[in-house]
């Protein structure tokens, strides 16, 4: 099961990364019972845990809202509130009046979520609302155990019609095609454009000056046309671990020269006979 808890969490990143250009470190925007939920469990810290859940460095987030609402539950959630003020705070519209916590991570979120935040929380209205808003993962915890939503249904709807609308082209593009340059003039006579040749090239760089600010409107949520991932290659075995490689026999032999008095010389032994010098022996026994 544990297994195929993180592939679920790795397929998960994969398609907010590629659809919605979730980039690293990932941003998680904490509430209060999130926090609150991670102290009484002990899983801490808690930005180790949220890396090995996501794969990647994370930074957490929270909003001042958020704070006034752990001060408001009093002495019951003071170790929650120490641990917030710890994180980063997120900017949210409510400097001068403080709103609801679930109100206002939903405003900092907003409808398409540019910031790009993973959403920590443990309230269930919360996780709904965010399964009808395009590029919103939420991220919620089961006892002492960490756990991402998968991608809902609407959300995947959202990728599939963005990519539709990314392959058709629209009107103003069908109109923009519509108008072609005219052919230049080689003749010495015909070498000055004309007033009509030289509106309709300008009215021809304004479309294609237009044509590119819509393409750069396309890409507001940081998507990328396409999705790239790295290709896994087939590497090599480990040098270590290998065998050396065997010198092959001499399967040719030199043939032996045979000796002066007909014998073959294959038969030789290798070991060579010691030659002993008999001299002082012979000397003895003249001068006895």
């Amino acid at each position: 099961m544990r297994v195929k808890k993180q592939k679920r969490h790795r397929r998960a990143v994969r398609f907010y990364t590629a659809c919605f250009g979730f980039r690293q470190p990932f941003k998680v925007l904490c509430d209060g019972t999130f926090v609150n939920h991670l102290l009484v469990n002990r899983i801490t810290p808690a930005d180790d845990a949220l890396a090995n859940l996501l794969g990647a460095p994370v930074k957490l987030f929270t909003t001042r809202c958020v704070l006034e609402e752990l001060k408001w539950l009093g002495q019951s959630h003071s170790h929650a509130l120490e641990a917030a003020q710890n994180l980063v705070t997120a900017r949210c519209p409510h400097e001068m009046k403080k709103a609801a916590a679930d109100a206002c991570i939903a405003e900092v979120v907003g409808e398409n979520n540019p910031e790009h935040f993973f959403v920590a929380t443990q309230d269930n209205d919360l996780r709904k609302k965010f399964q009808e808003v395009p590029g919103v993962p939420v991220i919620f915890a089961l006892r002492n155990s960490l756990l991402l939503d998968s991608p809902s249904s609407f959300q995947r709807q959202f990728v599939k019609n963005l990519e539709e609308e990314r392959s058709h082209m629209t009107v103003f593009e069908h109109n923009v095609l519509k108008k072609k340059p005219k052919s230049a003039v080689t003749s010495d006579d015909e070498n000055d454009d004309s007033p009509d040749e030289k509106e309709g090239s300008e009215d021809l760089k304004s479309t294609l000056e237009a044509l590119k600010e819509m393409h750069n409107r396309k890409k507001g949520l940081g998507v990328k046309d396409k999705a790239q991932f790295k290709r896994k290659r087939a590497k090599g075995p480990n040098p270590l671990s290998c065998k050396k490689k065997k010198n092959p026999e001499n399967t040719n032999p030199k043939p032996m020269k045979p000796r002066e008095n007909g014998t073959d010389d294959t038969l030789r032994s290798k070991t060579r006979k010691r030659k002993r010098s008999r001299g002082s022996k012979n000397t003895v026994q003249a001068e006895g």
